[in-house]
Formats: structure tokens, sequence, C-alpha cells
């Protein structure tokens, strides 16, 4: 199956080709690292979350889960819509910066907007100011892969609303499951399982006035 946005997907490589050597060597670099960061901020939020109350926690490991159930159905439906990448399909389109992936590794929707969709939605589950970070780094991940030439506007279009839609529901659905493998992560007995889930909110220190001790 395919979709029909040759000459805005022509447009964008275009500008990419007449874009200083420095411009187009960033964003090869960031269309690909761009998965590391949306990584980092996971684990700084895991690790936030560590000291957080038990469901804080459970969001906070939910959302890389969440991130690769998004992958799983992008993959599943590359299988079903088997659409061309276009640095082979358009025609008249200039070369694509970054290299056309071989046949069989079809457009249709992005693995990276997808990824990059539900990462920003994830993490902005786990703390609602992180939509100023998230979103425009998912918007830019989405559209490094036009300017590099593998995708289509609609490819990355479709895999932001994707990963965006499965990350939540994802999250929506596991967080008082999570919350309560959370709850006893922190009372077992094993040393690894406290440690990953961490000691919570701190008891609020003991304040004593005169003889007497209060909380």
């Amino acid at each position: 199956m395919t979709f029909q946005d040759d000459e805005l997907y022509r447009d964008i490589t275009g500008f990419a080709r007449a874009t200083p050597a420095w411009t187009q060597h960033t964003v090869e670099v960031w269309t690909e690292a761009g998965i590391l960061v949306f990584g980092a901020l996971f684990v700084v939020a895991w690790w936030r979350a560590r000291h957080g109350d038990a469901r804080a926690f459970a969001i906070a490991a939910l959302a890389p889960v969440a991130t690769a159930l998004a992958y799983t159905g992008s993959e599943l439906l590359k299988s079903g819509f088997t659409e061309e990448r276009p640095c082979r399909a358009v025609p008249g389109a200039l070369p694509s910066l970054a290299e056309c992936p071989p046949t069989g590794d079809w457009s249709f929707p992005s693995n990276h907007a997808t990824i990059a969709g539900a990462s920003a939605v994830a993490l902005v589950l786990v703390r609602r100011a992180l939509v100023w970070l998230t979103a425009p780094l998912a918007l830019l991940m989405a559209f490094s892969r036009v300017f590099v030439g593998v995708h289509y506007p609609h490819d990355v279009a479709a895999g932001l609303l994707l990963g965006a839609v499965a990350a939540a529901v994802a999250v929506r659905l596991g967080t008082r499951p999570a919350t309560r493998l959370a709850e006893a992560m922190r009372a077992s007995g094993a040393p690894a399982a406290r440690w990953l889930s961490g000691p919570g909110p701190a008891a609020p220190a003991a304040v004593y006035v005169g003889s007497h001790r209060r909380r």
C-alpha cells in the first residue's frame, strides 16, 4: 500500500541538500543518537522515581516498557503495509543523505518516530513539566527521518501518533499492577529488588519540642 506525498518529500530532501554540510552531519547524527537521549531520560526518570511513592515509581518503570510495546506495534504494521522507502520509490528525488534501507525494511510507519512519540508521552506521564523537553525532541526526531531521506512525511506523522497513543494506553492499563509490584519489591527481602525499586519517600524528620517528639 502506498500514500502520496511525494512532492513534500522532494521539497524537504531538496532543502536538506541545500543546507550546510555541518547541518547535514548534525541531523544524520541526531536521527540515530536521539534514541539514546530518550534512553538516558528513562534512566534519570527511574533513578529519581526510586525516591518517590510506589505509583510514581511504577509509571517511571513502565515508560520504557510502553515504548517497547509501541515499537512492536510499529513493526507489525510495517509487515502489513509493506510500503517501499521513498529514497527508492519517489521519482526525481535527490539522493538521500542517509543510506537507503534495503527492500524489505519497509517505510510505513517510522519506527524512529514511533519510539520518539512513545518516549515523549511516557516521560510526560512521569513528570508533566518534561513536555517542554520531550515534545520538541520527538518532533525533531520525526522530521530528521524525512530530512535524511529515509521516510515520507506520512510515515513519521503516523509513527508519532501511534507511539503517543500506545504509550498512553500501556501506562494507563499497567499503572495499577505495576504499583502493586513496586510495593512488593520495596517490601521484599531480596536486596536487588529493594535496590531497583528504591527506598521510596524519605520519612519526615522528627522534631523535638521540650521533652516531646513530634513528626
